[in-house]
């Protein structure tokens, strides 16, 4: 394993009827995907035995402009209860087995106050190619147990990270592709700028990930190292949607750094502005 953030197949099919531990299906569409793919739907059709799906689509803020905003606590407590999953529990989260979701899953639940949360390894590709057991059809659980409460300070707003742009104080780091932090491309997203906030790093996320789970640390430190970032130094991560950099955030963690903060508005809110300064090339 490359962290303790993850468990792996084995384990979790030698302890999946363990009274404390709870599996979490955490699967999302990347963008672009929606018109073509029904997640709901495939979930329905597998899934690990007794995982409620945690959509994350679902438990964002939809009263903001922006895709896949924190709710508010309370609003994730209640969400969690009526779920049925128990924030005193072993959560396991996983997805398609891409890497792609399961960490945000596994930063929200953490950062709402969730006892213990790991990731599998592997995600649902894993344990289907390992051979081991699944479910079809809706997972309906008894109401648990869940109080939220969260640490603003995790998060950076517009306003923060402008500031950070102009004055440093702190690297930000995107987790996008290339070719999007570059302004190469158009966004999957329609209505949005092209390029990236000034003075940002680029590393994209799945430059950090081998088959559902992280690289080994030295790979880790060498893909920060070469692009650039600091590990030393107070990290912002942002990306599209708040997705995607929070497998930024697993990634160093996983390395014990511990100054790092997410923009959740990420590109969806800065490159939706035209009063906000863009980089391109």
């Amino acid at each position: 394993m490359t962290s303790s953030f993850f468990v792996t197949a084995d384990w979790l099919a030698e302890h999946l009827s363990d009274p404390d531990l709870q599996v979490v299906d955490a699967r999302m569409l990347p963008p672009g995907q929606e018109n073509q793919r029904d997640i709901q739907a495939e979930y329905q059709a597998k899934h690990l035995p007794g995982a409620p799906f945690f959509d994350i689509e679902a438990l964002s803020d939809h009263t903001s402009a922006y895709p896949h905003m924190l709710p508010r606590a309370e609003t994730f407590a209640v969400a969690m209860r009526e779920l049925g999953i128990s924030g005193d529990k072993h959560l396991v989260v996983y997805d398609e087995g891409n890497l792609f979701s399961a960490p945000r899953a596994w930063w929200m639940l953490r950062e709402f106050g969730a006892a213990k949360v790991s990731i599998l390894a592997g995600g649902l590709k894993g344990w289907e190619e390992a051979g081991f057991e699944l479910e079809s059809g809706a997972v309906t659980l008894p109401e648990a147990e869940f109080e939220a409460h969260f640490d603003t300070q995790v998060v950076k707003r517009l306003t923060d990270v402008l500031l950070i742009s102009h004055e440093g104080g702190a690297q930000i780091v995107d987790a996008r592709a290339a070719n999007r932090f570059k302004g190469e491309v158009d966004e999957p997203r329609p209505g949005l700028h092209r390029g990236r906030i000034p003075g940002s790093l680029n590393v994209p996320w799945n430059t950090l990930v081998d088959e559902g789970q992280l690289k080994s640390s030295e790979q880790l430190k060498a893909i920060f190292s070469a692009q650039g970032v600091d590990l030393t130094k107070p990290i912002v991560t942002s990306c599209g949607s708040g997705v995607t950099a929070v497998v930024v955030i697993l990634a160093l963690t996983t390395l014990g750094i511990e100054n790092v903060r997410l923009y959740d508005g990420s590109w969806g809110e800065w490159g939706s502005r035209d009063d906000l300064p863009i980089a391109v090339g």
